[in-house]
């Protein structure tokens, strides 16, 4: 088993899509990235990349391509994944928190898990999300920016 830990941070801004775990979420203020900048499946790509000693999400998908621009990130998770599994690995699970103030996203975390789980061809009982507040302390609390954090277990791929 290969254990990975991921975080990732982006600023709020007005006129971008709130794109958490492949959901669209109402928001008037959304993540600022490169692609669609959606932060959870970021730290996903860097826990999976890093229980593999494979590098992280710049290393495989800069900002500074300009194919990457505004890129679906559940795409580039399928590809991640597609690499994990060239390694001999499969997803065990996965569990990733959302650190944002507003808005609040429990009434999408079920659509999350979907999302993610349908991605990675698994159950969606070996993915959570889970979502907090900082209590409007820091960039977090105070609305201008997002925090993920995220572990995935790999174990090794059964081959018959």
């Amino acid at each position: 088993m290969r254990i990975g830990f991921g975080y990732d941070a982006h600023r709020l801004a007005a006129g971008r899509k709130c794109i958490l775990c492949g959901v669209e979420i109402p928001s008037p203020l959304g993540p600022h990235g490169h692609s669609d900048a959606d932060a959870p499946v970021h730290a996903l790509i860097d826990a999976m990349l890093g229980a593999l000693a494979l590098g992280d999400i710049g290393t495989l998908f800069p900002d500074s391509d300009s194919r990457y621009e505004m890129a679906d990130s559940i795409e580039l998770l399928k590809k991640v994944y597609c690499l994990v599994n060239e390694n001999g690995y499969i997803l065990s699970n996965a569990d990733i928190t959302i650190i944002l103030q507003s808005p609040h996203l429990g009434q999408y975390i079920m659509q999350m898990r979907q999302k993610l789980a349908q991605a990675l061809d698994t159950e969606i009982g070996a993915i959570s999300v889970k979502a907090t507040t900082e209590e409007k302390m820091g960039f977090t609390g105070d609305g201008t920016g997002i925090a993920c954090t995220a572990v995935a277990a790999l174990t090794v791929r059964c081959v018959p």
